[in-house]
């Protein structure tokens, strides 16, 4: 029974899950949106809206924990420039998952993980 575990192991290693997560995050910050399955969208989702929310704090101490997180300062600054004023009056619920359909190759069902406007 898998009691009290959280979380989706995807196959990988635990280094290499949270690579994959702290790229796919990085990379729907930078784009806005981001063709991904629909497992690792649901894994990431929860990741993504917890930098956008560092950014609404907006000090000293939440911009480092986001630089550890993220792997482009650029991002980080985007984060706490454009989407914390974009977000500063929603209370949460960032992100928006759209399916689009299975995979050609193996048939994954795919999904658009973008920010919400």
């Amino acid at each position: 029974m898998r009691h009290n575990v959280a979380g989706k192991k995807l196959g990988r290693t635990t280094s290499h899950r949270k690579a994959l997560y702290r790229n796919l995050v990085t990379d729907l910050l930078r784009y806005e949106k981001i063709v991904t399955t629909e497992t690792k969208a649901k894994e990431v989702r929860g990741l993504a809206e917890k930098m956008i929310t560092l950014g609404k704090v907006s000090d000293l101490s939440s911009f480092r924990q986001a630089l550890s997180f993220l792997y482009d300062k650029d991002v980080a600054d985007k984060v706490f420039s454009e989407l914390s004023t974009r977000y500063a009056e929603r209370p949460g619920g960032y992100t928006r998952i759209a399916k689009i359909g299975p995979r050609l190759g193996d048939g994954a069902p795919m999904v658009q993980l973008s920010l919400v406007e």
